[in-house]
């Protein structure tokens, strides 16, 4: 049994990577590529790995939590603050108007009322990653049809919580009031303790931690943390997933959150791409072969009933049609958080294997289309000569010229202050951060976002590297950041780069990889320190 399961996770593992290979050499959504190699490992073609296989089930499962984690640690409601009436006209309006058709569908098609709720508001999501990503790449975060379909895809996020607790209930026994009750009673309880074990890891836990400069105690805690939380949902009979997000926001908004998300992300690939593949075992292609008119069919029903629920939204928002109908084509593909809920129904047996098929085919049907549809969306949503963005040239055409490009690589609390102050002495700026979320409170300002890894050579183009005369790099990671300049060097020699980092003991790296100024954490602080002890001796 255990050789078993060795086999067939290395096999899960290599097709995931040949998956991610190819996807990115085709310019194509990951998720993608992940979901497709399960349904050639599946039964329905090569037949190679098992759906039963229980540990291969508890590894998929392990990397629903990581998401969900890290979804948590990136949430923050300053920025659904920010965007309030877009996110709340506009999120809602998306929610209800693609949900219910589906609900009502469903529902004549004999699906039990639990099943028809949980698959109906599925189809709804769409994937934030893969349209910030597109949006970023083409310029078009800051743009009024930007900001509101990002307000759109964060009311998803937000959403899901009160979904995950809703199959509670939905997938049990006929719920009595006593159960009501003791819902609203553990998700009070579930709440406080979450709100008070925050204020007990940022005020002590977590700088006592960050005190001893160890990555492996700074993993090894946060999944303390993430399995802690999440048995404790269990224990309230809460779902695990509601945990998962929870442990994040235990641990997000403060000024380590960055470090606890970049030192957990090849976990949270790792296991995230074991989720995806292990979910297209779902998909069985030789139903596609089989069942084409239904397949293809849904397809096509799922991207207009998506499309035109999207494009009402927007329109909700004052958003004028052509731009509220291009980026309702955007939004017109299924997010990886349906197939959260789709296996949460399937392990609950709300619907029956032959459904869940059909399902899956119909998601990855829509998200292979995603990048063609956003392409057209983005085209019919060009500037046009409606009043806001009128209003928006004119104000671009009334600045002062840019001094010149400037590229802020990480926008934590550093880099977010670096390119407020870059943005108001006029140079053109160009913003990357890891976090799709984070990215987004500086796309208002206009400038050119990017949401991934600055590594990546892909990412360093888009951002034109080469024409920037001002380079920052402010990411939390020393590692990283020395990684950074190196692939900055090798497309830009001209460019100033400066560089933050957090110990002293870097500053030479840097330097030797020419970087022309690196400030280090503990030099400033001491320095400080030194300032304000001086002004207290002449006092």
């Amino acid at each position: 049994m255990a050789e078993q399961f060795i086999y067939e996770l290395l096999i899960v593992l290599t097709f995931g990577l040949i998956a991610g290979l190819v996807s990115r050499q085709l310019h194509a959504p990951t998720l993608v590529g992940y979901l497709i190699a399960g349904g050639i490992l599946g039964h329905g073609a090569l037949g190679w790995v098992s759906r039963e296989t229980i540990e291969i089930e508890y590894l998929a499962e392990a990397g629903v939590f990581l998401l969900l984690f890290s979804i948590g640690l990136e949430f923050s409601l300053d920025d659904l603050l920010r965007i309030g009436r877009h996110l709340v006209v506009g999120g809602a309006s998306q929610m209800l108007a693609c949900s219910l058709p589906a609900i009502i569908a469903l529902r004549m098609m004999e699906f039990a009322w639990p099943a028809a709720i949980l698959l109906g508001a599925a189809v709804a999501f769409s994937s934030t990653v893969l349209v910030f990503k597109a949006l970023s790449e083409a310029g078009h975060a800051g743009t009024p049809h930007g900001r509101r379909a990002i307000g759109i895809l964060l009311f998803q996020d937000a959403v899901l919580v009160p979904l995950l607790l809703l199959t509670s209930i939905l997938t049990g026994d006929p719920p009595t009031l006593l159960d009501y009750l003791w819902l609203v009673a553990s998700s009070t309880i579930f709440m406080m303790a979450i709100v008070g074990l925050r204020r007990l890891l940022a005020r002590w836990l977590v700088p006592m931690l960050a005190g001893h400069r160890s990555p492996e105690l700074v993993v090894l805690f946060s999944l303390v943390v993430l399995g802690a939380v999440t048995l404790f949902a269990h224990a309230l009979e809460l779902p695990p997933a509601v945990g998962a997000f929870a442990a994040g926001l235990t641990l997000g908004g403060t000024r380590w959150s960055g470090q606890f998300d970049a030192l957990l992300l090849p976990f949270r690939e790792t296991f995230a791409a074991v989720f995806f593949v292990s979910l297209g075992l779902m998909l069985n292609l030789s139903r596609v072969a089989t069942e084409p008119v239904l397949i293809f069919g849904g397809i096509a029903l799922l991207v207009l009933l998506k499309a035109a629920a999207a494009t009402a939204a927007l329109w909700l928002t004052k958003l004028p049609w052509r731009h509220s109908l291009g980026m309702g084509v955007g939004l017109a593909h299924v997010g990886e958080f349906a197939f959260v809920l789709l296996l949460v129904a399937n392990h609950a047996g709300l619907i029956s294997r032959t459904s869940t098929e059909r399902f899956v085919a119909i998601g990855v049907g829509t998200l292979i289309l995603s990048p063609l549809l956003m392409q057209r969306g983005l085209a019919w949503s060009r500037a046009t000569t409606d009043t806001e963005e009128e209003y928006e040239r004119a104000t671009a055409d009334d600045r002062a010229a840019p001094l010149g490009k400037a590229l802020v690589i990480g926008l934590g609390p550093v880099g977010k202050a670096v390119a407020s102050q870059l943005e108001t002495t006029g140079y053109e700026l160009t913003l990357i951060d890891r976090s799709p979320v984070n990215a987004h409170a500086l796309a208002q300002l206009g400038a050119h976002v990017l949401a991934g890894d600055a590594t990546e050579d892909s990412l360093l183009d888009a951002a034109r590297t080469e024409q920037c005369e001002l380079i920052v790099v402010c990411v939390p990671d020393d590692e990283v950041a020395l990684r950074v300049v190196e692939a900055i060097r090798r497309r830009n020699s001209t460019a100033k780069v400066f560089v933050r980092c957090r110990y002293a003991s870097t500053v030479s790296e840097l330097k030797r990889a020419a970087a022309d100024v690196a400030v280090s954490e503990e030099a400033t602080a001491s320095l400080e320190l030194l300032a304000r002890i001086s002004e207290l001796k002449r006092d």
